[in-house]
């Protein structure tokens, strides 16, 4: 046989080479399959199911406690349910590998958590572990849908739950494949995760993949646990980072056109809570083509349950943060569907119809669009009709502002916006920030002529004396200022001044108080306002008072 010669020798030694290496990334890759099979918990139920591979010996100890438990549950427990020897019986049942014996002490809990209405006992939860642990189905549905009650009821502590070490067996649970199994255990994972330490340990425990699976689940009631459960750890933003990785936003996205409306409502909220967070916004408008989008405003309808629409016009209005997005928004004929929300019976839906428009009105380009007789016809009603509601008048308020530019002034001067300021700026409370909006909005436009006139037409006695009290009080100086402005601005006509003779000692007190006051513009407006009192006949008195 021939000799190699030194270039075949060399491919040779990088075969062997490739080799060996290939070799070594395969057995790290077989140890790392290994390891995570191994922590999955389908192993460890698969661990307690081979144990009924026999027939479990009813121990001594457990026939006697087992009679023990049943004379007393005869007697109807003339001591305490929550006694000392209760709970070592519970104990010894719950621990038992007898499956009848565990099923006593789960209907017993049932019935506790049925009929209790004082708190649990932290000592009382440590036969739960055992139960949640239990190969026999009927115990796990029983002792699961027991501490559902329990904590629903707020007869557990959420937090000692976790403390305790029964997140694990309810996580586990989730993988069940028995349907009421699995609805229990999301159901307690969604009243645990009210508490931040909780999102933070379910996250911690890898909770939120079996979560995201049981989203998609065809039984109802788990799919609504599951989403309800999804909904509570969003408002982690570190759980919202381990659920975009984990691929939450199309699952979310696709429940939105859920027949079913609580979970078309728990997705929605969902989304909204990720959408308060920017950093997500991209991942979120590259679904299907800004599919979010269009789903989000298809929601805005009559037809969708209310606090479904309430919902949509949150998570459009934490999305819409960028130009671009505001603008597709209203491209999308958006504006329709917010003005017929305005008029809906329900607060929720109202506050949040005109709140996602105070944002849309904020971009300049969409407030020519948006200055439309339906839209301005629909923010005075809402003004009038809704007069004590500081949220309404807060943003309603803004958004007339935003709008108030030079080629639209016009039609807002001519609709019933201006009437519906009058008149909410008379009901809210002073302690509101929303009263310095109003005021602030109103002043803005009693710049204008065609303005003023209109707020001549209606103020009368009641609203002469707010502005009057309003420019007099001292603890909001911005608001003192506008209403100030206001009375200034209407001064020339006679039906103001008709009307602010019956308040001349206060008219006198703010005046000379903004004479005093450190900042120019006060000073400036007390002047303004005084030059054009003391021009009109019978005013001439404050002439004598000024040089006082």
């Amino acid at each position: 046989m021939g000799q190699l010669c030194g270039r075949c020798m060399q491919l040779l030694r990088d075969f062997v080479a490739l080799v060996q290496k290939m070799s070594s990334e395969l057995v790290h890759s077989i140890k790392e399959c290994l390891a995570l099979i191994s922590e999955c918990s389908c192993l460890k139920q698969n661990g307690s199911k081979t144990r009924q591979l026999y027939k479990p010996v009813l121990q001594p100890h457990e026939r006697v406690t087992a009679q023990e438990f049943l004379q007393q549950i005869e007697r109807g427990f003339e001591m305490s349910p929550l006694g000392k020897d209760p709970l070592e019986a519970l104990r010894i049942l719950a621990f038992s590998e007898n499956p009848g014996l565990q099923q006593s002490a789960a209907l017993y809990y049932l019935h506790m958590s049925q009929h209790m209405n004082v708190p649990l006992p932290a000592e009382h939860l440590e036969p739960f572990y055992a139960l949640l642990r239990s190969a026999d189905l009927e115990v796990q549905q029983v002792s699961s849908l027991s501490l559902v009650n329990f904590l629903l009821e707020g007869n557990i502590d959420k937090e000692m739950v976790v403390q305790m070490g029964l997140l694990e067996p309810i996580l586990d649970l989730l993988e069940s494949e028995d349907p009421t199994v699995q609805c229990n255990s999301c159901a307690c994972t969604m009243t645990l995760a009210v508490s931040e330490s909780n999102r933070e340990a379910i996250g911690a425990a890898r909770g939120v993949t079996p979560l995201l699976s049981l989203a998609n689940s065809y039984d109802p009631r788990v799919q609504q646990n599951a989403v309800g459960a999804i909904l509570n750890l969003t408002q982690s933003e570190r759980i919202q980072l381990v659920l975009c990785k984990e691929g939450a936003l199309p699952v979310l996205t696709l429940l939105l056109e859920s027949p079913d409306s609580e979970v078309q409502y728990y997705s929605c909220a969902a989304l909204s809570n990720i959408a308060a967070n920017a950093q997500h916004h991209e991942a979120m408008l590259r679904i299907g083509d800004r599919f979010l989008l269009r789903t989000l405003i298809s929601l805005l309808s009559s037809s969708v349950d209310k606090k479904v629409s309430s919902q949509a016009c949150v998570c459009l209005r934490n999305l819409a943060t960028r130009a671009d997005t505001q603008a597709k928004l209203v491209a999308k004929d958006v504006l329709p569907r917010l003005c017929s929300l305005l008029v809906s019976s329900s607060e929720d839906v109202r506050r949040a119809a005109v709140a996602l428009l105070w944002v849309l009105s904020q971009y300049p380009h969409n407030q020519d669009p948006l200055v439309c007789t339906e839209l301005l016809q629909s923010l005075g009603m809402l003004l009038s009709v809704h007069t004590t509601d500081h949220v309404i008048a807060g943003h309603a308020a803004c958004i007339i502002e935003n709008l108030n530019l030079s080629k639209n002034r016009q039609r807002i001067i001519e609709s019933p916006c201006v009437e519906g300021l009058l008149q909410t700026m008379l009901s809210i409370d002073i302690q509101e920030d929303s009263l310095h909006y109003v005021t602030s909005c109103l002043a803005e436009l009693a710049k204008q002529e065609g303005a003023t006139l209109r707020m001549v037409k209606w103020i009368d006695e009641p609203l002469t004396k707010r502005l009057v009290r309003l420019a007099g009080q001292r603890e909001h100086t911005e608001t003192s200022f506008r209403a100030a402005s206001i009375i200034q601005h209407m001064i020339d006509h006679e039906k103001m001044m008709l009307l602010l003779k019956c308040h001349i000692t206060e008219i006198q007190a703010y005046l000379r108080s903004f004479l005093t006051h450190q900042e120019v513009r006060f000073q400036q407006l007390a002047i303004s306002t005084f030059c054009r009192l003391q021009a009109e006949a019978g005013w001439s008195f404050l002439l004598d008072w000024m040089e006082y």
